[in-house]
């Protein structure tokens, strides 16, 4: 059986950041890549896609249609909410979930995301793989990927591409040690 990981796939400014100030990711609009950028390959790996509050908020107000229904969903929060037909609202530990959800799947979990989420799940070293796609725009300020605090940890280069000017790179955790 394959071992089931938790994937942060995620697009970032070539600043480093994941959306504007306000949330808005407009900056990706307009930027040459090729078909879905591999998108579909990715998701269809997914079986299980994690997020926090805001990031899911966001999501919301991207599209009419929920984007990740049929997929179990967990967003993160500690403001307690009624869970619906497409997410279950959660505030359990994420060493608690991230467990459970390995032991009863065989398919990739997918860390969508933001910026303090990604930094709570490196501090608890429960990412094991990295998939960054570059867009090439200098948006100056917003939210960063690798928020002030983020824990120091070694990843290894497993893969690079190019998808028309988006650069994609996918790295693995390194299990001896970090910083």
């Amino acid at each position: 059986m394959k071992k089931s990981n938790v994937i942060l796939y995620i697009a970032m400014s070539l600043d480093g950041f994941i959306a504007r100030p306000d949330g808005a990711v407009d900056w990706l609009d307009g930027v040459e890549g090729e078909g879905d950028n591999g998108y579909g390959e990715f998701y269809s790996q997914v079986g299980t896609v994690i997020m926090g509050r805001k990031t899911y908020e966001e999501v919301l107000k991207l599209t009419d249609e929920f984007p990740y229904a049929g997929k179990t969903c967990y967003v993160l929060s500690r403001q307690t909410q009624k869970s619906n037909s497409h997410v279950t609202f959660t505030d359990e530990e994420l060493e608690t979930l991230v467990s459970r959800l390995k032991k009863d799947s065989d398919v990739s979990i997918w860390l969508v995301g933001g910026g303090q989420l990604v930094k709570q799940f490196l501090e608890k070293r429960l990412i094991d793989e990295l998939e960054l796609y570059i867009i090439p725009k200098l948006i100056g300020e917003g939210i960063p990927l690798f928020p002030e605090g983020t824990p120091p940890a070694d990843f290894e280069l497993t893969e690079t591409g190019q998808l028309g000017q988006i650069a994609k790179l996918k790295y693995n955790l390194k299990t001896n040690g970090a910083g």
